[in-house]
């Protein structure tokens, strides 16, 4: 009888959960943001601390994944819409790969926002990233307001943006 009653519920709890491909599932939503620091492909330092009072899309990428490869001109759309009003920003993480690859996959696929390429294996594990892409969007008060597992489209990164912010207002 127990046994039944444990399957009911969980049963119950696989059929009404919720499915959606920005579902906030990862334990960060709601918390403050995890450290992202380093140094870009141009040899500069970048620290989203610093970017206190922007929203900003931490992107995880990596040049031998598909889905990232596929993403990468959405995230280029995104960041063009976005350059002008400032109002957004995007910061990619490279995940398992060489410099030297992000930097040529970069400078022939364009994208001119922060990629972080050297050390970011300790950055990928405090924000739990299990397989690329993942995509993170953080509040201006510097917490993860969501998460995309999976390549992302302009639109829905738009929509999810303007989903966040009405929710902050």
């Amino acid at each position: 009888m127990a046994v039944g009653l444990v399957l009911a519920l969980l049963i119950a709890v696989f059929a009404t959960r919720d499915t959606s491909r920005d579902r906030m599932t990862t334990h960060l939503v709601g918390a403050v943001a995890p450290a992202v620091v380093g140094v870009t492909l141009d040899g500069s330092s970048w620290d989203l601390d610093d970017q206190r009072g922007r929203w900003v899309v931490v992107n995880f990428f990596s040049t031998t994944c598909v889905p990232c490869i596929r993403e990468h001109p959405e995230l280029v759309a995104f960041a063009a819409a976005h350059a002008e009003a400032g109002d957004v920003r995007l910061v990619t993480v490279a995940f398992d790969d060489r410099p030297s690859a992000v930097a040529a996959f970069f400078a022939e696929n364009g994208g001119d926002w922060p990629v972080l390429t050297v050390d970011t294996g300790r950055i990928a594990v405090d924000w739990g990233v299990v397989g690329v892409p993942e995509s993170y969007l953080v509040t201006p008060s510097g917490h993860v307001a969501a998460k995309v597992i999976g390549g992302v489209e302009m639109e829905e990164l738009d929509d999810l943006l303007a989903r966040a912010v009405a929710a902050v207002s």
